[in-house]
């Protein structure tokens, strides 16, 4: 099984919520490390690639501007 492809701006549900109450998220940076930032409350935090990983219960969006990287 292939791994899922992230990309910016793409949204992700959580299993936890973040203490302001939400669960989606807006990928801000991929890479080694995640960038994530909270849909409701604007709040920004990185995270490994695997605690990412494990914490994604869903892809809700794809963003709609994704490059098919060929290189």
């Amino acid at each position: 099984m292939a791994p899922i492809q992230y990309h910016l701006n793409d949204v992700v549900e959580l299993k936890k919520p973040h203490p302001c109450g939400n669960k989606l998220w807006v990928i801000t940076r991929t890479g080694i490390d995640f960038g994530l930032k909270c849909q409701k409350c604007g709040h920004r935090i990185m995270i490994p690639r695997k605690t990412f990983e494990h914490a994604v219960k869903r892809v809700v969006s794809v963003a709609q501007n994704v490059a098919d990287p060929k290189f």
